[in-house]
């Protein structure tokens, strides 16, 4: 049952995250469909997330009986790496529109 969520959570995180990627991304990006929207989203996701936790996250101390992780690096909301995550999912927006031939 864990693998399922994992798997709903980060469909729905990609879907999240590659639109806000897609918004952000300059130029018009639109052209690309929704299927590589949320693969882009999940790359980063990924991307944005181990790119945060090696610039920043890396040596944070212990909190909340657990050692800092890669998806898990402060108490609450991880507010900056979801920041990562949304600038790594538009460059790959960016990269996506120009390798299928849809940035314009």
């Amino acid at each position: 049952m864990d693998v399922l969520w994992l798997i709903i959570v980060t469909v729905i995180g990609g879907a999240i995250i590659g639109t806000l990627g897609k918004m952000v991304a300059p130029g018009d990006r639109d052209k690309i469909p929704f299927w590589l929207t949320v693969v882009c989203g999940i790359v980063g996701m990924l991307v944005g997330s181990y790119l945060y936790w090696w610039l920043f996250g890396h040596n944070n101390g212990s909190f909340d009986g657990h050692e800092a992780t890669p998806t898990n690096a402060t108490n609450g909301i991880d507010w900056l790496r979801h920041l990562w995550q949304v600038a790594a999912a538009a460059v790959t927006v960016m990269v996506a529109a120009v390798a299928t031939g849809r940035s314009r």
